[in-house]
């Protein structure tokens, strides 16, 4: 059974390691919930995508590692040099959950709509499959957001699928420059209101409603930030739920 309302799982989350080298992967909490988003009854079934990377083999082939020991059905789409299946709307379409590697946003949106990829990701959230990921994975459902597509410093992107009317932000503790520059965005209405969330940490949307924060790890936290009709912004700690 799809999930019983279309659903995203924006998030700071990605995979767990095994300590053994730096892409040996493995499937962290996000995951099982995501599936018990999906209804999942029996094996699931999760397609990665990681064009934010250009499909690099050593990603791809991490996230199959991640899952060799697992009952999950896995797949990944490849858009380069050209798509690795023939149909690639049925196949979307029949996985229960979709997961976005991270990566170049900007780069990932354009790809996607070169292919028609955002027409069919649109059709795939509206009939009920999961869509995840980390990073330019977060970000892209939502109107806009900071990147880091366009060089080491930070710019707005203003061009989201907008699956999610409002702006995002990945490694808002991780990386210096997101809480400042995502706060100047918000404050001087380059992008609108938002949620960001600190590594670890994921956003489950029920269509374009929060549901809730989750976790992968303890003190770890989301935000909603917001600018007020005086143009100051206002950030609103979330505390997650740990998985």
């Amino acid at each position: 059974m799809p999930a019983d309302a279309p659903t995203i799982l924006a998030t700071s989350i990605g995979f767990s390691s095994r300590n053994r080298s730096q892409l040996d992967w493995a499937p962290g909490p996000i995951f099982p919930y995501a599936f018990e988003l999906a209804r999942t009854s029996g094996r699931p079934k999760l397609c990665y995508i990681g064009t934010a990377t250009g499909d690099a083999a050593t990603y791809i082939s991490a996230f199959y590692g991640a899952f060799a020991d697992h009952d999950v059905t896995t797949s990944h789409l490849a858009l380069f040099t050209m798509p690795n299946m023939e149909n690639v709307r049925a196949h979307l379409l029949s996985q229960d959950v979709i997961w976005v590697g991270g990566g170049s946003t900007a780069n990932l949106l354009a790809v996607w709509r070169v292919h028609g990829l955002d027409r069919i990701l649109r059709e795939c959230w509206e009939s009920g499959v999961v869509l995840g990921g980390v990073s330019a994975g977060s970000l892209c459902w939502h109107e806009s957001g900071t990147t880091d597509s366009f060089g080491p410093e930070l710019a707005a992107i203003t061009n989201g699928l907008a699956f999610l009317p409002y702006s995002n932000c990945a490694h808002y503790d991780s990386e210096v420059r997101r809480r400042p520059v995502f706060h100047e965005l918000i404050g001087n209405g380059t992008i609108g209101a938002g949620y960001a969330t600190e590594d670890g940490v994921g956003i489950h949307y029920r269509g374009t409603e929060f549901v809730e924060a989750v976790a992968d790890r303890a003190d770890v936290y989301g935000y909603r930030v917001e600018r007020g009709d005086d143009g100051t912004v206002t950030e609103t700690t979330i505390t997650p739920r740990q998985l």
